[in-house]
């Protein structure tokens, strides 16, 4: 399952449950068509504590869709997690898909403002690695 929601600063997506190679396509195709009205710069705030493990083929379709977002304007992300591992596979792929300098991970089991926190990266460039 997946949302995505216009907000002040972007976008906010969701992720949840086992997301197969069709239901990424869907995302894929319904991003780009949220994105064709996108503000020039804007941020991006990922809800992946639900998500499940992908593998490597809804790696690749989660690589693209990223591609989508930072080829339409995207200057930082926030990517809020549950779980050690999806964060390890994530900042993967956010460093091969060239995302990861303006990409910050917010674990939301150890972190209680991981919310604040993501919003303070995406619009006052205000780094939660360094708090």
């Amino acid at each position: 399952m997946y949302t995505i929601e216009r907000t002040d600063f972007g976008y906010q997506i969701t992720f949840a449950g086992k997301m197969d190679e069709e239901e990424l396509h869907e995302w894929i195709d319904d991003s780009q068509a949220t994105l064709q009205d996108s503000p020039d710069e804007f941020g991006v705030l990922v809800d992946m504590r639900d998500l499940k493990l992908l593998n490597d083929d809804e790696q690749q379709l989660m690589r693209d869709g990223q591609q989508h977002y930072q080829d339409a304007g995207m200057v930082r992300s926030s990517v809020i997690l549950d779980s050690a591992i999806l964060t390890l596979q994530f900042r993967r792929l956010a460093k091969e898909s060239g995302i990861y300098d303006w990409e910050r991970y917010l674990n939301a089991g150890t972190t209680d403002d991981w919310h604040q926190q993501a919003v303070d990266w995406l619009v006052d460039e205000i780094d939660p690695d360094y708090q």
